[in-house]
């Protein structure tokens, strides 16, 4: 490799490696970090939408289940220029953790193939066909399960305050 590209491939490996490192990996880092207030807001707007989404029933656990954890999961988003337009917090099941036969039947993951979307594009191109893309907020929680999951309760989540709103 010349020098040059190797030095372009340095560079790049370095920023790559720099990126990300600002966010906190626990909600107790970001609730200890600089900016604590605008984590707990990102973090009480999630839950907020989790409340009105009707997501959970806060219940006892019954015996012989065991409850899944969670984790905060944490993401600054930027604008094309780089300014920071948002804090977002998203809370994650640690699925892993599941059984199969008990927690979940079937797994899928509802994307299209990649084959898929680039015969949409071309078919669109060749016809001359405007092309829309929208974003669905926690689109995910628009679906029913058939199964009852338990999962820990969150840190953040005031339990008794959150009663009566699920």
């Amino acid at each position: 490799m010349p020098p040059q590209a190797w030095w372009q491939v340095a560079q790049f490996t370095h920023f790559a490696a720099s990126v990300g490192d600002h966010l906190p990996k626990t909600y107790k880092a970001a609730m200890e970090s600089g900016n604590a207030g605008k984590w707990s807001e990102a973090c009480k707007a999630e839950i907020k939408s989790l409340l009105e989404n009707k997501t959970w029933d806060v219940v006892e656990l019954p015996e012989g289940r065991k409850a899944i954890g969670c984790k905060w999961v944490f993401k600054i988003k930027e604008r094309a220029d780089g300014s920071i337009d948002k804090f977002k917090a998203r809370l994650v099941a640690k699925g892993y953790s599941q059984e199969y036969g008990i927690d979940y039947e079937e797994t899928f993951e509802p994307v299209a193939k990649f084959t898929a979307i680039r015969v949409l594009l071309s078919t669109a191109a060749k016809y001359n066909i405007d092309l829309q893309q929208m974003d669905v907020n926690t689109a995910f929680l628009n679906s029913d399960l058939d199964e009852d999951i338990y999962m820990q309760v969150p840190d953040g989540l005031d339990v008794k305050a959150t009663q009566g709103q699920t």
